[in-house]
């Protein structure tokens, strides 16, 4: 695998007239016969896909049966497949999911996580509480993983190692979407305490775009894909939650987009009435970097009207503002990003 490719300069931030500072990162698209349509940076070396890949570690959940075994309706699905911010919406379903299945969040594996945002970390010192397993971002997905453990009868103890039933079905099918094998020397341990495997930002792009489309699929795994994919553009809220990047996305373009960020910098996408998958991943992790690169490839390759126009420019020219709210400077897209972005997919 390429190791020497030096990633471009895919995002600006400005102070005055000076760039203060740049984020590298690397794009791929990819349509549903695997054709990549748009390559920037270094496609081949390994990444890992951390959170972007829910939707995909959720399907084993569905194709199985036990998502319906276990009577979880759109929302609860969304939750398997999201990054949530911790409001009470998204700690109450979890919690929902658990019981459905017999279980409490003594059963989570995840660990503890603070919520995302003050209002909700104040209403927990407030009631002099700290945050459970069920905060954290992951709860829902590990709440499906226990849920598909059960109804396959494996034990639920232990359900995030590798060599456990429900990890080996997952290791499964991201094998299969992204076309690459999963070895131990690409394996590494997400936040969550699952396995997370390095692929390439080729293999993600494949990967989504067949999710999107179901090319090649069978038919149940297809119905499966299509099962999710409409749990979660129908409750993007259970996705992320407020004025996240996830949720905002597939609220506007009601139903056209299935977006995922994950850590360190991946974001994921499809856009199923072109037939592509999008697999991105800024250098050095930043989530600003990141959002903007998503939403700068998402700006040229959709028509929008005013409302999903607006929303896109939130992520795309992003401002920086001082403690009191001056706009200093802005996030911006390279020229040199964009301009083979428009080059390869206008």
């Amino acid at each position: 695998m390429s190791q020497t490719v030096s990633n471009p300069v895919t995002v600006e931030v400005t102070r005055g007239q000076l760039v203060e500072s740049r984020h590298r990162g690397a794009l791929a698209v990819v349509d549903e016969t695997g054709k990549t349509i748009c390559a920037i940076g270094d496609l081949a070396r390994p990444v890992f896909p951390r959170s972007a890949i829910k939707v995909l570690q959720a399907i084993p959940l569905v194709e199985s049966g036990a998502a319906d075994a276990l009577d979880f309706d759109d929302a609860e699905l969304a939750l398997c497949c999201a990054s949530h911010s911790g409001e009470s919406v998204h700690v109450k379903s979890a919690r929902v999911m658990l019981m459905k299945a017999g279980l409490t969040e003594d059963d989570l594996e995840c660990g503890s996580q603070w919520p995302q945002r003050l209002e909700d970390i104040a209403e927990l010192i407030r009631a002099d509480e700290t945050p459970g397993a069920l905060y954290n971002n992951c709860s829902g997905k590990h709440a499906g993983f226990l849920g598909l453990a059960k109804v396959l009868g494996a034990q639920t103890k232990g359900y995030v190692d590798a060599s456990h039933p429900v990890q080996q079905e997952i290791k499964a099918v991201v094998e299969a979407f992204t076309g690459e094998e999963l070895t131990e020397d690409v394996c590494g341990t997400d936040g969550c305490s699952i396995p997370t495997y390095g692929v390439s930002l080729t293999g993600l792009a494949r990967a989504f775009a067949v999710f999107g489309t179901g090319e090649g699929l069978d038919p149940v795994r297809a119905e499966a894909c299509e099962r999710l994919y409409e749990a979660c553009v129908n409750e993007p809220f259970m996705v992320a939650g407020t004025d996240r990047f996830c949720t905002r996305v597939m609220e506007a373009f009601k139903g056209r987009v299935f977006v995922k960020t994950g850590a360190e910098g991946v974001f994921c996408a499809t856009i199923p009435e072109m037939g592509v998958g999008i697999a991105l991943k800024c250098d050095d992790g930043a989530t600003r970097g990141s959002e903007c690169m998503m939403a700068s490839v998402l700006e040229v390759m959709l028509e929008t009207d005013d409302e999903q126009a607006k929303v896109l420019d939130d992520f795309v020219n992003p401002p920086v503002k001082t403690r009191v709210g001056f706009e200093a400077g802005e996030i911006r897209p390279s020229t040199e990003f964009l301009d083979a972005l428009k080059a390869a997919l206008s």
